[in-house]
C-alpha cells in the first residue's frame, strides 16, 4: 500500500487525512499549526517538520491548502515538496487554486520527474468527514489511475475531467453554481418570509420540484436554525470567485451574476461575517429587507 504524505490539516484537510488513516494507509503529515497535527498523529499518522520531510517519506503527496500562494510555497519554496520528492513521486493538489498556477507548479514538478494532478473537491466539511466529496481531477490518465483508489477513500466520486488545470477550472464552475444557488435561495426565502409565509413550509414545498437542489437541502435547514458555523467560509468562497473572475476575464467570458454575488460577499466581509458559512449569504438580504428567515418559535 502506498505511503502517503498529507500537507494542510484545516477544516477540510484534517477529516480527509483521518479517512486515509481509517482506510489503513501509512500517513505522514505536516501543518504550520500544531493542534490539528496532534489530533491526526493521535489517530495513527506520523508527524513531519516540513513539506520537504513529508515528500521524502512518501510515494504520494497530497496538499490541501487555502490558496495559490500557499501551494506554491509548500511545493516550490524552501523546504518544499520538490526538495524532498523522489523521481516518480505523485503530487495531488486538492486545494482550490487558479488553474494557471496549477499548470505552473506542474511544469516545475515535471523538471524533477514528479507527476502532478490538480484535484479540488466539493462538498464542504460534512462530506469531507464522511468521505463523500466530489473530486474533480486534471492531469494524465495513467497518473490518475495510479491514485484513483486513494481519491475514492476521500470522495464518493473522482472524475478525470482533462489535462492539468482542468480540475480547478471545473471547481471554479462548481463554485459559481453553488454561490448563485445560495444567493437565489436567499433572495427567494427573504421574499417569502417578508410576505408572511413560513419559510420552512416554502422549503418543503419547493424542494421536490425543479427549484430543488443539493445546495437548498444542505443550506436551508441551517439558515432556519440561524446556524452559520462554517462548513465553507465566505472568505474562501470570495477567494474562489476571485479566481473565477480572473480566469473568465483572461479568456474573454462575461460572468455578470458571479460579479454580483462577489459584491454581496464583499459586503458581508465588511460586516465582519467573512468567517461565516457561505450559507450566510442570506444575511445580506435579511439586513436589506429587515427580516429574519428562521423557524417560527413554538
Amino acid at each position: 500500500m502506498k505511503k502517503i504524505g498529507f500537507i494542510g490539516l484545516g477544516i477540510m484537510g484534517k477529516p480527509m487525512a483521518m479517512n486515509l488513516i481509517k482506510a489503513g494507509y501509512n500517513l505522514t503529515v505536516y501543518d504550520i499549526r500544531p493542534q490539528p497535527v496532534k489530533e491526526v498523529v493521535a489517530a495513527g499518522a506520523k508527524e513531519c517538520k516540513s513539506s520537504r520531510d513529508v515528500a521524502a517519506q512518501s510515494e504520494v503527496v497530497i496538499t490541501m491548502l487555502p490558496n495559490s500562494p500557499d501551494v506554491k510555497k509548500a511545493v516550490l519554496g524552501a523546504n518544499g515538496v520538490l526538495e524532498g520528492a523522489k523521481t516518480g513521486t505523485i503530487l495531488i493538489d486538492m486545494s482550490s487554486i487558479a488553474p494557471l498556477v496549477s499548470k505552473e507548479i506542474a511544469a516545475e514538478a515535471q523538471k524533477k520527474s514528479v507527476e502532478m494532478l490538480d484535484a479540488p473537491v466539493s462538498g464542504g466539511e460534512p462530506k469531507a468527514k464522511d468521505g463523500t466529496l466530489a473530486i474533480m481531477v486534471g492531469g494524465k490518465k495513467e497518473v490518475f489511475e495510479k491514485v484513483e483508489d486513494i481519491l475514492k477513500v476521500m470522495g464518493s466520486s473522482a472524475v478525470l475531467v482533462g489535462d492539468i488545470g482542468s480540475g480547478n477550472t471545473t471547481k471554479l464552475a462548481n463554485q459559481i453554481i453553488v454561490a448563485l444557488n445560495i444567493a437565489a435561495m436567499s433572495e427567494a426565502m427573504v421574499l417569502a418570509t417578508k410576505a408572511g409565509v413560513d419559510p420552512e413550509k416554502v422549503f418543503q414545498a419547493v424542494r421536490g420540484g425543479l427549484a430543488g437542489s443539493n445546495v437548498l437541502n444542505a443550506k436551508m435547514p441551517l439558515v432556519l436554525d440561524g446556524n452559520f458555523k462554517p462548513g465553507f467560509r465566505i472568505e474562501l468562497h470570495i477567494k474562489d470567485l476571485a479566481n473565477a473572475l480572473d480566469t473568465a476575464h483572461e479568456i474573454g467570458v462575461p460572468v455578470p451574476l458571479t460579479g454580483v454575488v462577489m459584491e454581496i460577499m464583499q459586503a458581508l466581509k465588511v460586516d465582519a461575517k467573512a468567517g461565516d458559512d457561505h450559507g450566510g449569504i442570506i444575511q445580506f438580504y435579511e439586513k436589506s429587507a429587515k427580516v429574519g428567515v428562521r423557524r417560527p418559535k413554538k
